[in-house]
């Protein structure tokens, strides 16, 4: 039995596909945390992206009270995104030796 590259290729493009479906779905789906007996309540995406933040009657004015939820949710991101992006260069120095296709390293 012989090194098969073509069907390797096949496998790695179908497993490809599956990991990009899979990010895909888990970027509809949601999660909701919340702390302080349900003072604070976030929800995110499966993709770690805050969808909402929501802080409960009496922790700020009302007046202040959506602004403030907004700049939570913005900063939340910001920094969830730089967190991702160092795990992909992190990631992308451990695997860049195996020239593994995009979304697999």
């Amino acid at each position: 039995m012989g090194f098969d590259m073509k069907k390797m290729m096949r496998q790695v493009q179908q497993l490809q596909a599956e990991v990009e479906r899979l990010k895909a779905e888990l970027a509809e789906r949601t999660v909701e945390g919340s702390a302080g007996g349900g003072a604070v309540t976030v929800v995110a995406t499966g993709a770690q992206e805050v969808r909402s933040v929501r802080i409960g009657d009496g922790i700020v004015p009302e007046e202040d009270r959506e602004a403030l939820e907004d700049l939570v949710k913005a900063a939340v991101n910001d920094a969830l995104s730089r967190s991702r992006q160092m795990a992909e260069a992190e990631m992308g120095k451990a695997t860049g030796g195996f020239g593994l296709p995009p979304g697999l390293s």
